[in-house]
C-alpha cells in the first residue's frame, strides 16, 4: 500500500480497478416557497386527515348517519328523493369505506334491495294492488277463490297505477336496506361492540355476530368462486351454486366453533356478585323505562297524546339509562384503547340527524311534495328544500378521515396489533 502526502487521498493499486456500487441519492425535499413576510408558507393540508388507529371515526357515528338517512327514506315515496338518498349513501361508501371484509357487504345489500323491489312488483302483478286504476296494461287469468277469501285475488287486471304504486313502495324498502348496508360497510362491528355499556355487552355480542355473518359468508363465497375459476370449473348456475354452498357452510360452522371457544376462554356470560337489592332495582328501572319509552312514543304518534307523550318518553329514557348503568355493574369490563367521540364524529352523526329532521319537518308542513300521486298518474317532481336537506348527508364524504391504502394480508401497522387469523 502506498503512502500519500498529507492532504492527498490514499489509494491502493490492488483495489484501484474495483468499482464501488452506486447508491441512489435520497429524494429531494419539496421546496417550500417564501411568503415574503419573514416566514415560509406551510404546504397545503387536506381537508380530512389520513385515517389511522388514533383518529378513526367512532362506529356509532356511521350508524347514526345511516339511520338518519333511513328515517328520511321512510317519510317519502318520491322516487327522485329516494334515488338521491341512494346516491348519497353510495357516494359516501365509495369515498370512505376501507378494504376490510365487512366493507364488501354493500354490494350484497344493493342486490338485496333490487330483489325486494322485484318481489314487490311481482306481488302487485300476481295478487293485485289496492290502488284503483283505469289504465289496464294486461289481464291475467284469475283464479276463483271461495267466499271467505273475499278481498284477495290471484290474477286479474294489471293496471299502470298499481304497478307505479308498487314501484314507489318497493323503492322505499330498497332504500332502507341500502342505508343499513352503508352502515355495515363503513362501521367496524368489533369496535362498535367495545362502545356498548356493560349491561348490553352479551346482547351486543350476539348482534355483532349476526351482523358479521353475512359479510363473512359473502367473502367466503367470493374466494371459493375465484378458486373454482382458476381451476377451470364452473362457478355459475345451479351446479356451481351447489358445489360452492357446501364449503361455505363448512367454513361457517368452523368459524362458529372457533368463536364459541374464544368466547368461553374470555369469560363470556360470567357475571359478578351484586346485592339482591341492586338486581331488583335494575330490573324495575329497566322494565319501567322500556314501558315508558313505548308509551311516550305512542303518545307522540297519536293526536290525543300531545300532553303526556314527551314527558313520559323522557322519563322512560332516564329510567332505562339508570337500569343500564346499574346492570353494567354485574359485568365489569375494561376497554383497551377506547374510541373517542371527536368533532368529526359529531359532524357525521349530525349530518344524518339533520337529514332525518329536515324530511320530518317537510312531511309535516308540505306532505304533498314528499308523496307522489299515482291516481291520476303524474310525473314526479323534485322538491328543492327536501333535496337540499338530503344533500347534507354528503358531509361524511369530506369530514370523515380518508381510509389508508389497502394493505397486504401479511402487512400490519406498527401502531395496530395484528388481528388473529380466522380458521380456514
Amino acid at each position: 500500500m502506498t503512502h500519500a502526502a498529507p492532504g492527498e487521498p490514499v489509494t491502493d493499486p490492488a483495489r484501484s480497478n474495483l468499482r464501488l456500487p452506486r447508491t441512489e441519492s435520497a429524494p429531494a425535499l419539496p421546496v417550500v416557497p417564501y411568503d415574503g413576510g419573514g416566514g415560509r408558507r406551510r404546504p397545503p393540508r387536506t381537508r380530512a386527515p389520513q385515517a389511522h388507529r388514533g383518529n378513526a371515526l367512532h362506529p356509532g357515528a356511521w350508524w347514526i348517519w345511516a339511520l338518519g338517512l333511513g328515517t328520511a327514506a321512510s317519510r317519502t315515496t318520491n322516487p327522485l328523493l329516494l334515488a338521491l338518498l341512494v346516491g348519497t349513501a353510495g357516494y359516501v361508501v365509495a369515498a370512505r369505506r376501507t378494504s376490510a371484509p365487512w366493507s364488501r357487504s354493500y354490494g350484497a345489500f344493493v342486490r338485496l334491495g333490487l330483489a325486494v323491489l322485484g318481489m314487490r312488483l311481482a306481488f302487485a302483478i300476481l295478487l293485485g294492488s289496492p290502488v284503483p286504476g283505469s289504465h289496464v296494461l294486461v289481464t291475467l287469468p284469475e283464479v276463483p277463490l271461495p267466499h271467505w277469501a273475499q278481498g284477495i285475488r290471484i290474477g286479474g287486471r294489471v293496471t299502470a297505477e298499481g304497478l307505479v304504486f308498487a314501484l314507489y313502495d318497493g323503492l322505499k324498502l330498497a332504500t332502507l336496506l341500502i342505508c343499513v348496508g352503508a352502515a355495515n360497510a363503513l362501521a367496524n362491528p368489533a369496535r362498535l361492540l367495545k362502545s356498548l355499556p356493560g349491561a348490553l355487552y352479551e346482547a351486543g355480542v350476539a348482534v355483532v355476530v349476526a351482523l358479521t355473518f353475512a359479510p363473512h359468508l359473502i367473502a367466503d363465497a367470493g374466494r371459493l368462486r375465484a378458486a373454482r375459476r382458476l381451476r377451470g370449473r364452473p362457478d355459475r348456475g345451479l351446479r356451481g351454486l351447489l358445489q360452492v354452498a357446501l364449503p361455505v357452510l363448512e367454513g361457517a360452522l368452523e368459524r362458529s366453533v372457533a368463536l364459541a371457544a374464544a368466547m368461553d376462554a374470555r369469560g363470556y356470560g360470567r357475571t359478578a356478585e351484586v346485592a339482591p337489592a341492586v338486581r331488583r332495582t335494575t330490573a324495575v328501572l329497566t322494565l319501567s323505562g322500556l314501558l315508558g319509552v313505548c308509551a311516550g312514543t305512542y303518545g307522540l304518534l297519536t293526536a290525543e297524546g300531545d300532553g303526556y307523550g314527551l314527558p313520559v318518553l323522557l322519563a322512560g329514557l332516564a329510567a332505562a339509562l339508570g337500569g343500564l348503568w346499574l346492570g353494567g355493574r354485574r359485568s365489569p369490563r375494561t376497554r383497551y384503547r377506547p374510541d373517542v367521540w371527536g368533532a368529526r364524529a359529531w359532524l357525521v352523526a349530525g349530518s344524518g340527524v339533520a337529514v332525518a329532521t329536515g324530511l320530518i319537518v317537510c312531511a309535516a308542513y308540505d306532505p304533498v311534495s314528499l308523496r307522489t300521486g299515482v291516481v291520476p298518474l303524474v310525473a314526479p317532481a323534485l322538491p328543492l328544500w327536501p333535496a337540499a336537506t338530503v344533500l347534507l348527508g354528503l358531509l361524511p364524504a369530506f369530514a370523515a378521515p380518508v381510509p389508508g391504502p389497502p394493505r397486504s394480508p401479511g402487512e400490519h401497522s406498527a401502531q395496530e396489533p395484528a388481528a388473529p387469523e380466522e380458521p380456514s
